[in-house]
């Protein structure tokens, strides 16, 4: 008794969750331009608007380009803050971690506006590559609790036999962490990169009025009209999401990555 209803349970919370999702796909398939539920008619041509159309074509490559830069540079800055934490045991060394967690800790409006300020003050709000360093600070957080996981994973006599060796630090670190990190590494910037397509706050409020990216091409095309594009390319992020994080587990310890331990799954 007690099994069937824990499934009839979750069986109830996956349709919940699904509900949305298949919502929005019957939308994106409409033969009208409308919002209608169930679709009137079937037409794919909502899908290929997002690559035909001159405004939603530039959107799509602005936020790939966006999240490819941002989710690259977020990497660039926690592999050596991670590198460093592992090495340099002392406490005080913990305040760096603290710093590469908190912009993603905190409400996105606050690190938005921050990020605004300190743009407007500085003098280039507006250009482009400020959104790039905003994404890249605001996603730091997911690259370095990977990373940070990998290197905790590191079995130390291998660098310790390494340097009684006579490899130096960059030889250690190229021959024998950085191939052991490495799926760590490709997740966390994985991570990221759907993340940053995704986000609307920070690129809103750092060139929101000069580059649109696809989140902010959907919320400006609600003021003039609801078409079913915007449905299309929602499907686009899921399958997106689905198909990198579907990689991320195929190809890498998934549960681990997450910062599951081996006696936790056993």
């Amino acid at each position: 008794m007690n099994t069937v209803l824990t499934r009839l349970y979750f069986t109830l919370i996956g349709i919940f969750l699904a509900a949305p999702i298949v919502v929005v796909a019957g939308v994106s398939v409409n033969a009208k331009q409308s919002l209608n539920f169930p679709p009137q008619g079937f037409s794919l041509s909502w899908y290929s608007a997002i690559f035909t159309d001159p405004g939603w074509r530039a959107a799509l490559f602005a936020s790939v380009i966006l999240a490819l830069c941002a989710a690259a540079l977020a990497v660039a800055i926690a592999l050596p803050l991670a590198w460093f934490l592992w090495r340099r045991l002392a406490p005080w060394a913990q305040i760096f971690q603290l710093l590469g967690i908190a912009p993603f800790t905190l409400p996105p409006v606050i690190t938005a506006l921050g990020l605004l300020t300190f743009w407007a003050a500085t003098g280039f709000y507006g250009q482009p590559w400020t959104a790039v360093i905003s994404h890249a600070i605001f996603f730091v957080t997911l690259p370095l609790v990977t990373l940070s996981l990998g290197f905790s994973a590191i079995d130390r006599s291998l660098v310790e036999a390494a340097a009684t060796m006579g490899a130096d630090d960059r030889t250690i670190f190229r021959t024998v962490v950085l191939p052991l990190i490495a799926p760590y590494l490709v997740s966390g910037y994985a991570f990221a990169f759907v993340l940053s397509l995704n986000e609307y706050i920070v690129a809103y409020m750092t060139v929101g009025f000069v580059m649109e990216t696809l989140p902010i091409k959907i919320f400006n095309a609600l003021r003039y009209g609801y078409t079913p594009v915007m449905a299309s390319v929602t499907i686009l992020f899921v399958a997106l999401a689905a198909v990198v994080f579907g990689l991320v587990a195929r190809f890498g310890d998934l549960p681990k990555l997450l910062g599951a331990n081996a006696d936790d799954r056993s």
